[in-house]
């Protein structure tokens, strides 16, 4: 899987910093995300992500191919 957090973040005007405070976790913890070094994520986060962002699963995450 690839996180596309980044470029979505950057189509929003967002910065992670925004989006931390926002979904209620921390910047260490999206970073992780976002640099694609994450082993799992919580579906409760996943979810507050995608309503902040206003975007789809499929819009963070993709399967490289």
């Amino acid at each position: 899987m690839v996180c596309t957090l980044d470029d979505v973040l950057r189509e929003r005007g967002m910065t992670l910093t925004e989006l931390a405070e926002r979904v209620g976790v921390t910047i260490a913890n999206l970073s992780v995300l976002k640099n694609n070094r994450a082993k799992a994520i919580r579906f409760s986060t996943l979810t507050a992500i995608c309503e902040t962002l206003d975007c789809d699963v499929g819009d963070l995450l993709r399967i490289r191919g």
